[in-house]
């Protein structure tokens, strides 16, 4: 059986994705939760050569990073992708610009699932990065998913997929820093927040005892709603 090696909750937004994938699609595995505080930095090595959680185990072998942990995933387990061949290539297109970039918007929205803020103007480069996924969610739903035909799913691509699972983190960001979104992402975001694991991994979230301190980033955001 694997393991799956993640951080706490309330704040590992690289480990909320493969937990979600795999606890959609069934595939079991045992959790080993770790704390990522500051002061945890470094201890991770045992069971994660990079040092950083979510680490894969699967019979002794080691897989890390959450886009390489899904992709090792989707080998094993059909479905994980999309069946087309271009609603796959754009599923791992913009699953690859969600793992490398907008770097802007996490350092300005820390995930925080125990926070609601009332909500302030972005700057302009995090206003960039939220104009950007915006656009990607309501493409792809369009193209491909929700909005694509009659018969289409909810998510990104119709059925649930990797992609959904790479995007989790920032529908949480985009909740507790209450950020307006145009009605088609708006829409994607209450269908993320609605996924039975979402509200799964909200309540083990809200359950920790561990809070860190984002206080700036609070006030930043208009304080609590």
């Amino acid at each position: 059986m694997y393991e799956l090696y993640i951080g706490d909750k309330n704040y590992s937004s690289w480990s909320l994705r493969p937990w979600l994938l795999m606890r959609h699609f069934g595939i079991e595995f045992v959790e080993h939760a770790v704390p990522i505080g500051r002061s945890q930095v470094g201890v991770h090595r045992p069971y994660s050569d990079s040092g950083l959680v979510p680490c894969l185990h699967d019979d002794g072998f080691r897989v890390w990073d959450s886009l390489a942990i899904a992709e090792y995933l989707a080998e094993r387990h059909p479905g994980l992708w999309p069946a087309d061949p271009r609603a796959r290539a754009r599923a791992r297109s913009v699953s690859a610009e969600m793992h490398a970039g907008f770097g802007k918007l996490r350092a300005a929205m820390p995930m925080n699932i125990k926070l609601r803020l009332r909500g302030a103007p972005p700057s302009d480069e995090v206003g960039a990065d939220i104009q950007r996924i915006a656009q990607i969610w309501t493409e792809c739903r369009s193209q491909f998913g929700a909005n694509a035909g009659p018969a289409a799913g909810p998510y990104l691509f119709g059925a649930f997929s990797i992609a959904d699972a790479m995007y989790a983190p920032v529908v949480w960001r985009f909740e507790t820093y209450n950020v307006a979104l145009p009605a088609p992402a708006g829409a994607y975001r209450d269908t993320m927040l609605a996924h039975p694991g979402m509200q799964a991994w909200q309540q083990l979230a809200l359950a920790e005892g561990v809070a860190l301190a984002y206080d700036a980033v609070a006030d930043a955001w208009g304080g609590p709603r």
